[in-house]
């Protein structure tokens, strides 16, 4: 855990500060209980993206500033650029919450997940329905379920497949309560070339590795594109590129039959060796070495 002025909590950090999780596969968490995590009412802001849905009770916080009152059924999204501090939350507080890394995020996403989810960061407070909260709920219960028979064949594959359908309702039910009918009028330049230039990412990130490409495509230049992108996420152009390269990687090496060959193929790799010399620089063992490594095809 890094100490700054404001704490950071990365991913890694979570299994350290509450063990007692549901579900956990090093990239992706389920919770269903975040009042016993220590340290929880200290400023901070975290390395990943996380959604809480509160099932009972109230959660007080604030949020860059701005203070949030959660009731039953209201849900918040938490990213990266937001600094929490000063939770507080009933004694009948109840909730589930689901953290994963930003590269596992950039994997499920396509471009419509994409626009959701840039509505969501601009209103993370969201109050759904008690049957939108009862869908979400059935599919916790499902990973609660699988978790208790790991004995299952295709455990891996199948709960990832849960998360994916988890994520694709719950985007879904709170785009039914978000007006977006003028963001285009409302968002700056750099606003506009940041959501232009992430659908970008989310349809060619199988394909594309070049910033100039993209900044070509956006009719700005590679300083421009990476300075708006560091204004609105801390990472550089080149990064976020890598990032969602190398977590659609990720998803073929652990959760598809495809040989190291096609997938380097499938991501727009000519050179075998490059692609392994890629994936060293980013996950820091070869493309083999990771699928056994976590335990691929169990």
């Amino acid at each position: 855990m890094k100490q700054n002025r404001i704490t950071e909590l990365d991913l890694n950090d979570v299994p350290q500060m509450y063990h007692n999780l549901k579900y956990n596969d090093g990239e992706i968490y389920f919770a269903d209980n975040i009042t016993s995590i220590p340290g929880l009412m200290k400023q901070f802001k975290v390395n990943f993206i996380a959604y809480v849905i509160v099932t009972e009770g109230r959660l007080s916080l604030d949020v860059n500033g701005a203070n949030c009152q959660l009731d039953r059924n209201c849900s918040l999204f938490v990213d990266r650029k937001m600094v929490i501090e000063n939770v507080k939350h009933t004694e009948n507080f109840s909730c589930i919450i689901c953290a994963m890394s930003t590269d596992v995020g950039f994997a499920f996403l396509n471009k419509s997940l994409l626009q959701s989810i840039m509505h969501i960061m601009a209103n993370p407070v969201i109050k759904m329905s008690q049957s939108e909260v009862d869908l979400m709920m059935k599919y916790y219960e499902l990973l609660v379920f699988k978790m208790d028979h790991q004995e299952m064949n295709f455990g891996r594959e199948t709960m990832r497949d849960i998360i994916r359908c988890f994520a694709y309702d719950l985007l879904s039910n709170i785009n039914k309560h978000l007006d977006t009918s003028s963001d285009s009028e409302m968002l700056r330049q750099s606003d506009r070339i940041y959501r232009r230039f992430m659908l970008l990412l989310a349809e060619n990130s199988s394909v594309n590795r070049s910033v100039q490409s993209y900044a070509d495509e956006l009719c700005v230049s590679p300083k421009y594109l990476t300075s708006v992108c560091r204004k609105h996420s801390d990472y550089t152009a080149s990064e976020l590129i890598s990032t969602a390269v190398i977590g659609r990687i990720k998803q073929l090496l652990l959760y598809s039959d495809l040989s190291i060959k096609e997938v380097a193929g499938e991501m727009g790799f000519d050179n075998l060796s490059f692609f392994g010399k890629y994936v060293k620089k980013h996950l820091g063992v070869s493309p083999n070495n990771y699928r056994k490594a976590n335990n691929y095809g169990k």
